[in-house]
């Protein structure tokens, strides 16, 4: 059983040690993969595995770049371009 969480996990470590642009790189291609409707059931369960992995990865890393703004910003995230 510790086989088929392995994987998942270092999918996990892979798409938290990338870069932000790096994994929405990959998830763009994991969906236009998904998209072509060519891909075998199991490797489409797994393709949508690792897009939720790095959709949360990217969705934590924007949290925390905005966290880094409002502090920035004397805690008011303001609208780009505004003064």
């Amino acid at each position: 059983m510790t086989r088929a969480s392995s994987p998942s996990k270092a999918a996990a470590k892979e798409a938290a040690a990338t870069s932000y642009e790096h994994a929405l790189g990959e998830l763009e291609r994991l969906v236009a993969d998904m998209e072509g409707g060519q891909l075998p059931l199991d490797q489409l369960l797994e393709s949508y595995r690792r897009g939720a992995e790095l959709l949360g990865f990217c969705r934590a890393r924007l949290q925390a770049v905005e966290q880094q703004v409002k502090v920035l910003e004397g805690g008011e995230l303001k609208q780009w371009g505004e003064s």
